[in-house]
């Protein structure tokens, strides 16, 4: 079910990522597609289409919403567990709860910047030496009945930075899921990125660390309507058009 641009993004996403291949080479594979997705105009004729009503709007309105961290997350493409294609619209001043967590994920993904500029950090746990700086460490999931963040405890961490990264428009990068990170916009200007999920396998749960005081044991997510999410989409094409 789709328009043009939707079915030759489902094919694109199939062609380049089905299969079971080593990580590194998922990750590779990941990056090359949201680069080339990304483009602003592939990316405007692909949300005019999904802002027309192609595709499932009703069910992607359900996996749309205001992310922990601070940005719209716009459910694209939902390739099942295997590819989850989506676009992160972050605006200037809308803070969340969780904007200063470092966390990992539960596949492989890959981020293109679209618009404005994105700075990303990069850290190990450093228990065993003692260096670093001290964060609460939290395991992360999906409560069972509803699609709530849970933030079980998990003790005390110890966390070094190992890299310091900006992203500006026509750049992207490629993580696998243990890596962690922090990403935050850049820039007093608005930030549009797609952002891919992918890989056959999900890890139950994701780790966050944060320094900045305990979290609450589970965070609500609100999905968009139907209506909402279309209207999210018809502003991002007039976006996408200015570029």
């Amino acid at each position: 079910m789709g328009g043009r641009q939707v079915l030759a993004a489902r094919r694109l996403l199939t062609g380049a990522l089905d299969g079971e291949p080593p990580e590194h080479e998922l990750v590779a594979a990941a990056r090359s597609v949201v680069t080339e997705l990304g483009s602003p105009e592939r990316l405007l004729e692909l949300v005019a289409d999904l802002a027309s009503g192609e595709g499932d709007p009703q069910a992607c309105a359900r996996l749309s919403y205001r992310h922990v961290l601070g940005f719209d997350k716009l459910l694209l493409i939902d390739g099942g567990p295997r590819q989850m294609l989506r676009a992160h619209v972050w605006h200037p001043g809308a803070g969340a709860i969780g904007e200063e967590d470092i966390h990992n994920h539960r596949s492989p993904l890959a981020s293109y910047v679209v618009e404005g500029r994105l700075a990303m950090e990069l850290y190990e746990v450093d228990d065993e030496r003692g260096g670093g700086f001290a964060a609460a460490r939290y395991a992360e999931s999906l409560a069972e009945r509803s699609a709530d963040w849970v933030l079980k405890p998990a003790g005390p961490a110890r966390l070094r930075l190992t890299h310091v990264g900006q992203y500006a428009a026509g750049s992207s990068y490629a993580l696998p899921a243990h890596t962690l990170h922090r990403a935050w916009r850049d820039t007093d200007a608005p930030t549009v990125t797609l952002f891919l999920e992918t890989g056959a396998e999900r890890r139950r749960h994701t780790d966050v660390f944060t320094a900045a005081g305990p979290h609450p044991g589970a965070v609500a997510k609100v999905p968009l309507t139907a209506e909402e999410y279309l209207g999210a989409l018809r502003d991002l094409a007039e976006r996408l058009r200015t570029l």
